[in-house]
């Protein structure tokens, strides 16, 4: 089992900041995403991150440039913490040939190597052999990277979930698996698709050091990360780590869903109770909380305006 957060994280003034940042500038690109989305100029479909920003932020905290990320179809985030390039980004939801993928992929499909962002995919599950892969590559040539693969709960359903963890045990890969467990696959309530056992249980029967964490609380996640990580550069072999969250917004796209009936305004509003940013804002203060915001809209509202004006793939 991983080691309970440390509580000398909380004075590490330049950690908060980072953590800090991540999550709010992963949050205001995600609610200026809410706002465009209905002027359907933006093709692709969106799955938004809100009110999960603090797994990858947490987990990129802990990663090198040349460490690898995959992800799956709710990435903006992933791709924003690793590094990736917000113009780049948004230019690929307008489908336009300077996106991270050319104008090809849209929002489900990013991929922008210069990152080691090496690509997200709509087939569930589908990115974690791909993951194990890149840590047998890693491993068979004696680097120090490691590998991460991030998916829903649902992916857990899955018969690649079971392949990629035994065989990334056996041979004792770097490889670090995220789940962030929202309890909802689409609009399936975890109850209604898997027995009452814990989903990082599962991981731990194949011999993989699990553990489960409050996935809204960035320091939980960015402790559990660092030592996944570290253990990952030492040869040691793979981690899980299950992150309970929840998103705020409907499956795919940019409003509220509660009149499918599948989960109330209640208990959205009980989570946002436990809201990233809640954490967090406190611990920095508000004036580098107002900076930030700032510094972010310009950046977010300048990213548009540039992206609705690039060229279109030939």
């Amino acid at each position: 089992m991983f080691v309970a957060m440390s509580k000398s994280l909380e004075a590490n003034r330049s950690l908060l900041e980072d953590l800090y940042t991540r999550v709010l500038r992963i949050r205001m690109v995600e609610e200026a995403i809410v706002e465009e989305y209905p002027k359907q100029e933006i093709r692709s479909p969106t799955h938004l991150h809100i009110g999960q920003e603090a797994i990858p932020s947490g987990v990129c905290a802990n990663l090198n440039d040349d460490d690898i990320v995959y992800g799956y179809y709710r990435s903006h985030g992933w791709y924003l913490a690793k590094g990736g390039h917000l113009q780049r980004m948004m230019d690929e939801l307008y489908g336009k040939a300077t996106g991270c993928s050319k104008g090809y992929g849209g929002s489900m499909h990013l991929i922008d190597l210069s990152v080691g962002f090496t690509g997200t995919t709509a087939i569930v599950a589908g990115a974690m052999p791909h993951a194990v892969g890149a840590g047998f590559t890693f491993r068979s040539r004696g680097t120090k990277q490691v590998a991460i693969s991030c998916f829903g709960d649902g992916a857990t359903e899955e018969g690649l979930f079971q392949e990629s963890l035994m065989f990334a045990m056996l041979r004792k890969l770097p490889v670090v698996f995220i789940c962030e467990n929202n309890g909802l696959a689409t609009n399936t309530l975890i109850k209604d698709r898997q027995p009452a056992v814990a989903i990082h249980k599962r991981a731990a029967g194949h011999g993989i050091p699990s553990v489960c964490i409050d996935g809204n609380n960035a320091f939980d996640v960015y402790e559990a990360a660092k030592e996944a990580v570290e253990r990952a550069r030492r040869g040691e072999g793979p981690s899980f780590i299950e992150c309970t969250t929840y998103r705020y917004l409907e499956h795919c796209g940019p409003a509220y869903d509660f009149q499918l009936g599948h989960r109330t305004e209640q208990e959205v509003m009980e989570w946002k109770k436990r809201d990233p940013l809640l954490f967090l804002e406190p611990k920095v203060g508000a004036e580098f909380s107002a900076n930030l915001r700032r510094k972010f809209s310009a950046e977010i509202e300048a990213a548009f305006v540039a992206a609705k004006s690039a060229p279109n793939p030939t």
